[in-house]
């Protein structure tokens, strides 16, 4: 019998063009058997606690089967597939089951309790003690201290969010799926860039159909909000997008009862653990205290934001009458009025612009900033990927030594799960005899490539990339040999986006521009004079923007924040009454925003949303000395000398310390809001 594929050597690349759906069940529970002896092995209290007896030989056990699982994971995500999603729905509740065992498991805590409290625990180094001390901590946070039948609702309770968690995520993605248009009338297209309705007569065409599909991918959706002259056309997508998994659809796939099910089942989690509501549960490993803390910040952040808000707003409606004859502005108006005022206001349009960002030139640019800053080289490897328009590129130091491998997949396509993202595969590690480096995906959601051309990007697809990119070389480049100590595993959720916002300020800078764009046909670069305009729009609509994320997090610290859980009713109008406080639009009645919001209900960012205009202020604040280092140098903020600063005392150190003291470490004091509200355009209101 061949080798399965996902059960390979962990200094062995996965061969994922060999991976089948039928190689994860049995790859998942060899692995889970292995990292369950290691764990009973361990947890011996026969054995003397140690590192090399507890924490090594557990970390070694258990690093095969979580990047399995994370390979799996990211299949499911880019490439699903029936077969595929069943094999991964199998072994969900198998896997959540043998996280909760570990959380659980009394004798492995007490073990770590041992280490702990040794005389030579203060020998160890701090990344070491601090490993210990996470630990403890996620033992208790994960019910160890649990007793009857507490512990088994706990256990319970785990299994039951991990398994509605992926429901919520699958009604999302089959939602967008299942749903398209065929027009049959080019004319009904008015508007629309050339590449996107070729996109959509291929889509047709690939379907035996004549006309042209549009669906509800990015890549199409946003273009026909945006650039749509057919007013009844933007409706129509802007109410099938804002029902997505709705009771105002397939009933197969709401989202209204798993909603409820999650609220109720966290606050249940916190209840047990002894927390007054979930939000209390989660800020227990952040930066933030408490959530009144965090919704006082955003309700500062509002109230700073509030005046720009409206004023964009009254201009938008005024422009929206005087010049498109709309009296009526509505909620499927509003990014078309809003992309035709940025056009008069200063001359350009996102799809001029377009033009001159081909994904090849804008990776080579990026890559080439992040030699800058940081020391690194980017080459391709040959290396298996799971579709064809994923690659592999291996990263390189300023001595050609390995620091990690990082896989891209940046077009959209059916199967693959929307927006972007980044997720790690294997941690670094460093043991006697070798060196595991980091693997990490990064994931987006392009238009790909039309007619022969290479793929054009918006500047906001740009800075997309830029932002995840951040997140990728945080995994990347650190040097924290531990990986219990690695950056996804113990970096504080609200200081995870310092380093993905950080990157996005570089989208804005001229030294950067030249390096990535060149246009499409004549290959030159973005001109100065359209650069400047750019520019000049940076901020605008800023504060309603700004309000939009303030909106979200605070609707999301308030569904967090309630004792029990909230029917479907309660949860939207909590939404309304967010809005009420903060919001200068209102989506219809009918719109149903919460069962679209895969970040809360599916991502990991329950009572966590907050965190990037949290972060948002570290990144700001970091990249202010860049730019006091252009002012004081030679005017550009790709200042590698900072740059090194930046890496060594962010990226590299990963969570080996508190994100407060490493930002104070390369900032050399506390953060300060003061760059956040200028770069937004309201230095003003500080």
């Amino acid at each position: 019998m061949s080798r399965n594929p996902l059960n390979v050597p962990i200094d062995t690349l996965l061969d994922y063009a060999a991976i089948e759906p039928a190689h994860i069940e049995p790859a998942i529970d060899s692995l889970m058997a292995e990292a369950r002896a290691a764990v009973e092995h361990a947890a011996d209290p026969t054995i003397d606690a140690s590192w090399d007896t507890v924490v090594e030989p557990l970390e070694t056990a258990s690093a095969r089967l979580w990047r399995a699982w994370s390979a799996v994971g990211h299949l499911n995500a880019v490439v699903n597939t029936p077969e595929l999603r069943a094999a991964y729905n199998a072994c969900l509740p198998k896997v959540t089951e043998f996280s909760t065992w570990v959380g659980l498991h009394h004798g492995l805590y007490m073990q770590y309790r041992r280490l702990r409290e040794a005389p030579d625990f203060a020998s160890l180094s701090p990344v070491r003690q601090r490993i210990i001390d996470l630990a403890l901590r996620d033992f208790r946070l994960s019910g160890v201290e649990l007793q009857g039948e507490q512990r088994e609702r706990y256990a319970e309770i785990s299994d039951l969010e991990a398994q509605a968690s992926q429901k919520f995520s699958e009604n999302v993605l089959d939602s967008v799926d299942r749903w398209s248009l065929i027009v049959s009338d080019e004319q009904e297209l008015a508007g629309l860039p050339a590449d996107v309705v070729a996109a959509a007569r291929k889509a047709a065409a690939d379907e035996d159909k004549d006309g042209w599909k549009l669906t509800l991918k990015m890549p199409c959706y946003l273009p026909v909000m945006q650039y749509a002259e057919n007013r009844k056309l933007r409706e129509t997508l802007y109410r099938a997008y804002g029902t997505i998994a709705s009771e105002q659809g397939d009933p197969e796939l709401d989202n209204s009862s798993l909603i409820e099910q999650l609220l109720a089942l966290r606050a249940e989690e916190a209840r047990l653990l002894g927390y007054g509501d979930f939000s209390a549960l989660r800020l227990e490993t952040r930066m933030a205290d408490s959530a009144k803390q965090v919704q006082d910040f955003l309700n500062d952040l509002a109230r700073k934001a509030r005046p720009y808000a409206e004023r964009d707003l009254a201009e938008l409606r005024e422009f929206a009458r005087e010049h498109l004859g709309l009296e009526d502005l509505q909620p499927w108006d509003n990014g078309f009025a809003a992309e035709r005022l940025r056009q008069q206001r200063y001359n350009y349009s996102e799809e001029e612009v377009r033009q001159y960002f081909t994904e090849p030139r804008v990776l080579q640019g990026l890559f080439d900033v992040a030699g800058t800053l940081f020391g690194v080289r980017f080459e391709p490897l040959q290396a298996p990927v799971w579709h064809k328009d994923a690659s592999a590129w291996r990263v390189l130091d300023g001595q050609g030594d390995t620091q990690g491998i990082l896989y891209l997949d940046l077009y959209a396509r059916p199967g693959k799960q929307g927006g972007a993202w980044v997720d790690s595969e294997r941690s670094r590690k460093r043991t006697a005899n070798r060196l595991e480096t980091p693997i990490v995906y990064l994931t987006c959601n392009f238009t790909p490539p039309q007619d022969g051309r290479p793929a054009l990007l918006t500047h906001d697809d740009v800075i997309t990339l830029f932002h995840e990119s951040g997140h990728a070389l945080h995994a990347l480049l650190s040097q924290v040999d531990e990986p219990g100590a690695s950056p996804f595993a113990s970096v504080e959720w609200d200081a995870i986006e310092l380093p993905s916002q950080f990157m996005e300020n570089f989208c804005w800078e001229w030294s950067v521009i030249g390096q990535l764009s060149a246009h499409v046909e004549t290959g030159e670069p973005l001109p100065r004079e359209l650069y400047d305009r750019m520019l000049a729009a940076r901020n605008f609509q800023s504060g309603m923007q700004l309000l939009r994320q303030v909106e979200f997090s605070l609707f999301d610290m308030r569904i967090h924040t309630r004792p029990e859980g909230l029917s479907i009713q309660e949860v939207m109008d909590v939404l309304q009454e967010t809005r009420k406080d903060v919001a200068v639009l209102f989506p219809p009645e009918w719109h149903r925003f919460p069962h679209n919001f895969s970040h809360l209900f599916a991502g990991g960012y329950g009572a966590g949303y907050y965190s990037y205009k949290w972060a948002e202020v570290l990144s700001s604040d970091a990249f202010a000395l860049f730019e006091e280092q252009a002012r004081a140098g030679n005017g550009s903020v790709l200042d590698s000398a900072a740059g090194a600063r930046f890496r060594d005392e962010i990226l590299a150190v990963g969570g080996s310390r508190p994100a407060k003291e490493s930002f104070e470490a390369f900032r050399g004091r506390p953060a300060s809001i003061d760059a956040l509200l200028r770069h937004s355009g309201m230095a003003e209101a500080a």
